[in-house]
């Protein structure tokens, strides 16, 4: 049977969503304790490839067995899970049913602060500069005009393509911060961090809105500013058709 297992995590500790050598990361704990339950290896493949200090409220593995599952599982794994990592949700789907190809669209926000909080900083990104969300907003909304986001993809990131269609783009405050709120069919490495990165040049006056529109049609992967912490950015959700739920 193929199952759709749904996670939440703090990503400060861990060197990305993807198994990787020599750092700990989302999917070799979870894989961990999955094999230390089934008394056997068990292969995750992701919905949203995170990266390093990136955290999330809802992502997504699928994983086949022929074990039995019940929501007791969900119980077991989260006792033997670090406290920054949780399960929250166990579901069968369909047998070609798959986390990353089958999801229609990822939502992200990113999260900024200018004054001081001992409540936010590992959660956000401390901004210590005046930002107009005006122009923030005037950013954003350029954004939606576009598909090809060459420009605020990291080099080396072995795409076929930088094409995605953005459905949401738009700022907003939240809670003293400043969110960046945006959907789209897909994301490239780094792009939430090199959109939100350039766009504070413009919120701050460095970056007229005709420079930013400007450095997305130039496709042009050294203008973009990558630099913006992980810690304030949250993979809010992906979305999936009803139909592969069985």
């Amino acid at each position: 049977m193929r199952y759709f297992l749904e996670v939440s995590y703090s990503g400060e500790r861990y060197g990305g969503f993807q198994i990787q050598t020599n750092t700990p990361t989302i999917q070799s704990e979870v894989e961990r304790v999955l094999a230390v339950y089934f008394r056997s290896p068990v292969k995750l493949t992701g919905a949203s490839r995170t990266d390093a200090g990136v955290n999330a409220l809802k992502n997504y593995f699928h994983f086949d067995t022929g074990h039995p599952v019940s929501e007791r599982l969900i119980y077991n794994l989260n006792a033997m899970l670090p406290v920054d990592i949780a399960v929250r949700s166990i579901k069968q789907v369909r047998p070609d049913a798959h986390a990353r190809f089958d999801a229609t669209s990822r939502k992200y926000q990113y999260y900024i602060y200018n004054f001081k909080n001992p409540f936010l900083f590992n959660r956000a990104w401390y901004h210590p500069y005046p930002l107009d969300i005006l122009r923030l907003q005037e950013a954003a909304a350029i954004l939606l005009g576009y598909s090809d986001f060459t420009a605020f993809s990291k080099r080396n990131s072995q795409v076929n393509n930088h094409i995605c269609h953005l459905h949401r783009s738009e700022w907003s405050t939240d809670d003293h911060c400043l969110v960046y709120a945006v959907e789209a069919n897909r994301f490239l490495r780094g792009m939430v961090r090199g959109l939100v990165g350039t766009m504070v040049e413009v919120g701050q006056g460095k970056r007229t809105p005709a420079d930013f529109r400007k450095i997305i049609e130039a496709g042009d992967q050294t203008k973009a500013n990558f630099s913006p912490p992980g810690k304030g950015l949250f993979l809010v959700n992906v979305h999936y058709p009803e139909n592969i739920f069985l």
